[in-house]
């Protein structure tokens, strides 16, 4: 058991329950969403870097054995909805004067690989109940401790009801001010659900783009 994701595995959870759903408002065919998988304030998350990181996961399942392999569209989505949630976190942390450093990432990274017994361990422990390819890891360790401290802000525990209710409140509250539109083949962000819904797979016939 990893220690950085069970600290926060019930807030995660609520969280990111959020985060595997789907994304945004319809967009228009205006210039600045081209090629854009999701637009969250100012910043535009492409579909080349959706595609990029699909890519990775498949290619790292792909190597190990028995290692479960995503069913594509899921994963499509699921990687949009993690890249949005990311900037709301960052928001959120932002507006409580938070952020969560590089060392902080080593330290924990390198903490949980010793307790699985090395580095190889720990990224075949995250591939297979998490889904997280090598080059992901960072920004997984990113993530939780940002929920974490989220809730610490509020003067609870991450593990906990209060915990999760602070995480739940603060990422509402990021999500709803950010002007977030996603791609409808992706889904539609709800800011209370925090996650992507009503995907439309077939909205665009393929080879087609819509951004």
């Amino acid at each position: 058991m990893i220690r950085t994701r069970s600290a926060a595995r019930r807030s995660f959870r609520t969280a990111a329950g959020i985060c595997l759903a789907a994304l945004l408002t319809a967009c228009a065919n205006a210039p600045a969403h081209q090629g854009a998988a999701a637009v969250v304030g100012d910043e535009r998350i492409t579909v080349a870097t959706v595609e990029a990181k699909i890519t990775a996961v498949r290619d790292a399942t792909a190597e190990q054995p028995g290692a479960p392999r995503a069913e594509r569209a899921g994963l499509a989505r699921r990687t949009v909805a993690e890249l949005v949630l990311d900037r709301v976190l960052a928001k959120a942390l932002a507006d409580r004067g938070a952020s969560v450093s590089e060392t902080e990432v080593a330290q924990a990274r390198a903490a949980d690989a010793q307790l699985l017994g090395g580095t190889s361990q720990l990224e075949g422990e995250l591939l297979a109940k998490q889904g997280v390819p090598a080059v992901g890891i960072d920004d997984f360790y990113r993530q939780q401790l940002g929920l974490q401290k989220l809730a610490s802000a509020a003067g609870q525990d991450p593990r906990s009801a209060g915990g999760d209710e602070a995480i739940r409140k603060a990422l509402v509250t990021a999500g709803t001010a950010l002007r977030i539109e996603v791609n409808p083949r992706y889904g539609h962000w709800d800011p209370e659900q925090i996650g992507l819904t009503d995907a439309t797979e077939d909205w665009l016939p393929q080879n087609s783009t819509l951004y």
